[in-house]
């Protein structure tokens, strides 16, 4: 591995990343024989960047938060040709770069990608979007999208969203069809997750396996206070848990998911699409550079 491209969120965790830059590639080009930053000014910069360096790269590393995180994975997996990916993490969730174990602490995190030490992760693809987290329908992307406000409190922002959103959950009709599973019926909540953090916690699927080819899907047909709790304080996806009966948990490589009414669609944090989805699993699509990785 000899060339390595940083592409960073400069305004990440209120502009730390930007003091680090001289830090970074000074230890960078100690090792590496070529090293070029790149700075994201708007929306889909991280994406251009991708395209135009990717054929001459070994690794590119991604300085930011998850929305930059987002970005770029949509960017890299499509490619025929692709690098390898790390994650300087610089938001205030950082999901993926916590489920392969990197440092919330930026500096430390390069210390873990010097490292080299890679592994191939699975990607979750839906409908021209890739997903290394979730992807998820109903009161999770009503949960996030009250999250908006709230960030500045980092992970507690979660719970009290929760405590603000679940009482005015709204149930939809869902069709639900994989090889494992059917069904149809009411829900108020649909997460497809391929990582084990959602919002900077393991929320939904604690012991989620990052290279078994499989996406956990969790159906909620109804809800209160109490059972959302008891999801999100879980630590272990107990059998006790998803037995519960507006719970069902299963796995599987591919599904497809209709709503009536359509419902918009959380991937990642980013809430562009709305159903009807197809969803699958890519087998170890993509090459990261992780830290106290276990799976």
């Amino acid at each position: 591995m000899k060339s390595v491209s940083v592409i960073m969120n400069p305004s990440a965790g209120n502009n730390k990343l930007k003091n680090d830059i001289h830090i970074i590639k000074q230890k960078l080009s100690q090792k590496y024989e070529s090293v070029d930053i790149y700075l994201t000014k708007e929306p889909g910069d991280g994406a251009n960047y991708v395209r135009k360096i990717a054929n001459n790269v070994d690794l590119i590393i991604g300085a930011g938060g998850d929305g930059t995180i987002y970005e770029l994975i949509n960017a890299i997996c499509g490619l025929e040709k692709r690098p390898a990916f790390a994650i300087i993490p610089g938001g205030t969730c950082n999901d993926f770069s916590r489920a392969v174990g990197m440092s919330q602490k930026p500096l430390e995190a390069l210390e873990q990608i010097l490292d080299e030490h890679q592994e191939k992760v699975d990607v979750g693809y839906t409908d021209h979007q890739y997903f290394l987290n979730f992807w998820g329908i109903g009161l999770i992307t009503q949960v996030s999208e009250n999250l908006e406000s709230d960030k500045k409190l980092g992970r507690l922002s979660y719970y009290i969203s929760t405590m603000q959103t679940i009482n005015n959950a709204e149930s939809f009709h869902l069709k639900l069809a994989s090889k494992e599973r059917d069904y149809d019926g009411k829900a108020v909540m649909v997460i497809v997750g391929n990582g084990p953090f959602t919002g900077g916690l393991q929320a939904f699927f604690p012991n989620c396996n990052l290279q078994d080819g499989l996406l956990d899907v969790l159906i909620l047909k109804d809800t209160s206070l109490p059972t959302f709790w008891s999801i999100l304080r879980s630590s272990v996806a107990s059998e006790d848990l998803f037995n519960k009966e507006e719970i069902i948990h299963f796995q599987t490589n591919e599904l497809t998911i209709e709503c009536e009414p359509e419902q918009k669609i959380d991937c990642d944090g980013e809430r562009n699409e709305s159903t009807p989805a197809h969803i699958k699993i890519l087998p170890q699509h993509l090459t990261v550079m992780v830290g106290d990785f276990s799976n």
